[in-house]
């Protein structure tokens, strides 16, 4: 797939202002929330969302008298903080008669069951309140109301044909919602019930008490990957500022294992090295580990979790990467049989649906093209991700495929499936065919500016963390680099997985890295010693006590 690189049109010498208006940041008031976020002025009234009066008289019912609640969570890096979130304002309030449930990922998948439900009943659980979930579950929430259990469901989902009959549904995404942020993160719907308990009830917390809470809130809102704009930029802006004071001893136990200042925390920190960790308790075990890491009140044991979900996460590493591994020789083989097409569709009943995701990620930033990986876990249907070339709507490409698929879901970039096992050797051929009406065979990427190694200096890259914290919806900033030379290319990491590659523009030079890529994926845009022109980020990293300001490789063009 040939890439296009456009420059977006110059309209200040500012470079903040520059970077504004190609986020679409254009009046005073948008500048504003974008880069002094007021936590009281830009955060909307929570009443806004749907039932959330009706909640929170009942909720305040059930403490007021004593009602035992459970809490039922997503196994996620969005439901665990959620489900902890909720845990901890509890315990804040003085409120101990409660439950977390968290299903087990490969038992009882997602959402709630009549197992979990029935076994909530038995503990004498009266009032059930969801975390990222709920909104399809119609049978389930009828047969919890025959166990006496009335549910609020807090969710940020889709609904399906019609709402499911629960005592109250928070979520800013059903039809009847007027709440204007549309995409909040599942923990902050729990964070925006919070805030309306406390406008009911002041006096259950000291006045912003609460605040420290907001670790949490960040921590989900950077790993579910919502857009950091809007109300979602002032809870990620606030919660990292939180994450980096958190008096949390799993986090800080877990900062302490990687190597981690707390005090320099970034968005990148959360998504390559938090994330995977909690997201490994569910993929590789149970996700009450993590949970536990996130609420625990002692140091030993938080240092057992730490351990825990570290040794997980690299058994995880370990098993993603064989995926990676035969889906690759399975590509190598097809395109030398069949040669090159426009989607990747790979499986095998023995590959685990949970670690796909992670494996088509790796693949489609390789091949430059949606990737589709299947297996088989406990049941009689075909489970899959799928991962964009970042050109490509999987979504939309789903949808044109949708007779092969039982459920489909997801963002433009990421994505879920399953597939009937009768239908799933038909996949492929559906999906090429709808490809020929979504891929751009020819993507026009659009970046920020260009750029000499000259002008990248501490005072630049202070600029542009004024824009921080970056992920989906205010991607970090792209320059283009040309001919520069790459001086000296080398391999990192214990399986030298990483590219480091030293540049040098006449007396200017500048380290770039890459994560899990090798020189040849490049291909002739790549040769020591003969000038390039490279697309990249610029990024300021931190590590055992040292910073370095340094070039994130993009991507090479001729």
């Amino acid at each position: 797939m040939l890439k296009k690189y456009t420059i977006k049109p110059k309209v200040s010498e500012n470079l903040v202002e520059q970077l504004l208006h190609n986020r679409g940041v254009r009046t005073e008031e948008e500048k504003e929330i974008f880069l002094e976020p007021d936590f009281v002025k830009h955060l909307h009234d929570p009443f806004l969302l749907p039932d959330m009066k009706k909640a929170v008289k009942r909720i305040l019912y059930a403490i007021e008298n004593g009602e035992r609640i459970g809490i039922w969570s997503d196994y996620d890096a969005d439901g665990i903080p959620g489900a902890a979130l909720l845990h901890d304002f509890f315990k804040l309030i003085g409120f101990n008669n409660f439950i977390n449930y968290i299903p087990d990922r490969h038992i009882e998948g997602y959402g709630l069951n009549s197992e979990g439900i029935e076994e909530l009943a038995k503990d004498k659980v009266k009032l059930l309140i969801t975390i990222d979930c709920g909104i399809r579950d119609h049978k389930q929430i009828e047969h919890a109301k025959k166990h006496g259990i009335e549910i609020i469901i807090t969710d940020h989902h889709e609904q399906s044909d019609g709402l499911p009959k629960a005592f109250a549904i928070i979520n800013p995404k059903i039809k009847k919602s007027k709440y204007p942020e549309k995409i909040l993160c599942g923990t902050g719907v729990v964070w925006k019930i919070i805030e309306a308990i406390l406008q009911t009830k002041r006096d259950l917390l000291k006045e912003g008490q609460e605040k420290w809470l907001l670790d949490l809130v960040g921590l989900a809102t950077l790993s579910d990957m919502v857009p950091l704009i809007g109300e979602n930029r002032v809870l990620a802006f606030y919660g990292l500022k939180v994450l980096r004071k958190s008096r949390r001893l799993g986090l800080q136990k877990l900062l302490s294992s990687l190597k981690i200042n707390k005090n320099n925390l970034t968005e990148d920190d959360i998504s390559f090295m938090i994330t995977p960790r909690i997201n490994a308790a569910s993929r590789m075990g149970h996700p009450r580990d993590a949970f536990k890491l996130l609420v625990a009140e002692n140091e030993g044991e938080a240092e057992a979790y730490v351990k825990h979900l570290d040794n997980i996460n690299k058994e995880r590493k370990i098993m993603v990467a064989g995926i990676v591994k035969e889906a690759k020789k399975k590509i190598k083989e097809k395109i030398e049989n069949e040669g090159e097409k426009p989607v990747i569709v790979l499986g095998n009943p023995d590959w685990r649906p949970a670690l796909l995701g992670l494996a088509a990620n790796s693949i489609a930033e390789e091949y430059n093209r949606p990737v589709f990986l299947w297996g088989r876990e406990n049941g009689e249907f075909i489970k899959g991700s799928c991962r964009s070339d970042g050109t490509t709507d999987l979504v939309a490409l789903m949808e044109r495929a949708k007779d092969h698929f039982i459920e489909l879901g997801g963002h433009k970039l990421s994505g879920g499936f399953s597939v009937l096992f009768e239908k799933i050797h038909t996949l492929e051929d559906a999906l090429i065919e709808a490809s020929t009406h979504i891929v751009n065979k020819n993507p026009e990427i659009l970046v920020d500016a260009e750029l000499n190694l000259k002008d990248v200096s501490e005072n630049f890259i202070s600029e542009i963390l004024k824009l921080a914290p970056f992920g989906v919806g205010n991607e970090k900033p792209v320059f283009i680099f040309r001919d520069i030379l790459p001086e000296k290319i080398n391999r990192f990491g214990k399986a030298k997985e990483h590219l480091s590659i030293n540049f040098r523009d006449g007396l200017h030079t500048i380290r770039a890295i890459s994560f899990f890529n090798s020189p040849d994926q490049f291909g002739d845009a790549l040769k020591e010693n003969i000038k390039t022109n490279l697309v990249a980020n610029i990024e300021k990293s931190f590590y055992n006590g040292s910073s370095e300001i340094r070039l994130r490789i993009v991507d090479f063009f001729m």
